[in-house]
């Protein structure tokens, strides 16, 4: 068999399988997050009939002869060849969270797993920030984002690649992101909702703004998972996730993923980039850098993912009882949560947090609160927890609660915390599965201690 016939014959096959997922995309969201592209037909075809999608833990595949090699290490077939760069399981996964991230429109979209949240956010950032075309290059990101996002940003592009960053301080005003967004600008960064402040951003404002100069809107929507937000319909071009989190809810894996749609905006990776960017950035830099995330891991995120729509709805529930809660309580000076009426952006929570397939609206599992007398009175209080576990973790299925000032964002200092509105006195607090009225009562404890 030539080279040509062998490209051909899996060809075929493979569109058999893709025929196949294109009717899984027109299910439900549930039903998709139970099954995602793991059909009957590959089950029995490829996997000895396995209901559950099997782990593959070899390091790589061999081939029936050179021309099967040759082809798959040309990317001309699909293959998976070597597990830095592509595997079943994690395959598996890939095709259920592009689906996921996709679902109730007519995107088409490709996802990339990565070892780590972080992992993921820098392969999504660095193909816009490496080529010579021009010489100036900024970035705008709203402050409020995760600790690490943070450090990326302001110490590995900013001090060491000369690249400007641009805060946005108030991610709510779409008129402060449009005032910083110019040619120059490569990507524009925001989370939904940010991690720990719970700030957000009006996704389709900002994305007129950025595409209007050219550059690409990423969103980090770790906290929302595709249950309640789905940003491309909004506009956005990628999407990151830490699968570690709310989508991994057991704390068993650590994992990324950057997903995109078909034809992002950019003004400066190659066509290939922007017509499939998650499939580009997979087979070429992540192979290099070998950020993979690893067979075992992909499958307990699918294991957790199975059942993401009544979790996240749980956690959401529990979340803004808690909430009221605080907000009440005399000990406290603020409560930070998307589904109070007094949450500065409540009404860009409301149109854009939304539980799949309801239409109702639900805000999330995280929190945080602003404690009275100061930062030593909230370590006197996240002392006194005794089952809430004190921990930088969050979107378990256990309620954690930590002090961000001196733990997930720490190294930014005092001056970058303040840019990014996060108070010594602040609590983060993820709401899990728990009898809400026992996380009540914890807190209840904590403060009359």
């Amino acid at each position: 068999m030539s080279l040509d016939e062998v490209v051909q014959e899996v060809k075929a096959k493979q569109r058999l399988w893709e025929k196949e997922i294109e009717q899984m995309r027109s299910r439900k969201f549930a039903t998709i997050c139970v099954h995602g592209a793991y059909t009957k037909h590959e089950a029995i075809a490829n996997n000895q009939g396995a209901i559950i999608e099997p782990v593959y833990a070899s390091t790589s595949q061999a081939f029936q002869n050179s021309d099967y090699l040759e082809a798959a290490l040309a990317y001309k077939i699909p293959a998976w060849a070597y597990s830095r760069i592509a595997n079943p399981t994690i395959g598996y996964l890939e095709l259920m969270l592009a689906m996921l991230e996709a679902y109730g429109t007519t995107l088409k979209t490709s996802a990339c797993c990565t070892s780590s949240g972080m992992a993921a956010v820098r392969a999504a950032c660095e193909p816009f920030l490496t080529d010579e075309k021009r010489g100036k290059k900024n970035i705008v990101s709203m402050a409020q984002v995760y600790g690490g996002t943070f450090q990326l940003f302001s110490e590995r592009f900013a001090k060491e690649r000369s690249i400007e960053v641009r805060w946005v301080e108030d991610p709510g005003d779409a008129d402060e992101w449009k005032s910083k967004i110019d040619a120059d600008t490569r990507l524009v960064y925001g989370e939904i909702p940010s991690n720990p402040g719970i700030a957000l951003f009006d996704i389709e404002r900002v994305a007129r703004a950025a595409h209007a100069q050219g550059a690409p809107l990423i969103t980090d929507s770790t906290i929302s998972t595709p249950a309640l937000c789905r940003p491309f319909e909004h506009g956005s071009d990628v999407v990151v996730h830490s699968l570690t989190k709310t989508m991994t809810w057991s704390g068993r894996a650590v994992g990324g993923v950057l997903t995109s749609k078909e034809n992002i905006v950019s003004d400066v990776v190659c066509e290939e980039a922007k017509r499939d960017f998650a499939g580009w950035v997979k087979l070429w830099p992540l192979r290099d850098s070998g950020a993979c995330i690893s067979p075992d891991n992909a499958s307990r995120v699918l294991d957790c993912i199975r059942v993401l729509r009544g979790t996240v709805s749980l956690l959401s529930e529990n979340a803004l009882r808690v909430a009221e809660f605080l907000e009440d309580n005399d000990c406290v000076d603020r409560v930070n949560y998307p589904g109070l009426a007094s949450h500065p952006q409540h009404d860009i929570a409301k149109k854009y947090m939304r539980l799949v397939d309801s239409g109702a609206n639900c805000f999330g599992h995280l929190l945080s609160f602003e404690v009275k007398g100061g930062h030593a009175a909230a370590r006197r209080i996240l002392d006194k927890f005794e089952f809430v576990f004190q921990a930088t973790d969050l979107g378990r299925i256990k309620s954690v609660a930590v002090i961000p000032s001196i733990s997930t964002h720490q190294q930014q200092g005092a001056e970058a915390r303040k840019k990014a509105r996060i108070p010594g006195n602040l609590v983060r607090l993820c709401v899990g599965a728990e009898d809400a009225g026992d996380v009540i009562d914890e807190l209840k404890k904590a403060f009359s201690a």
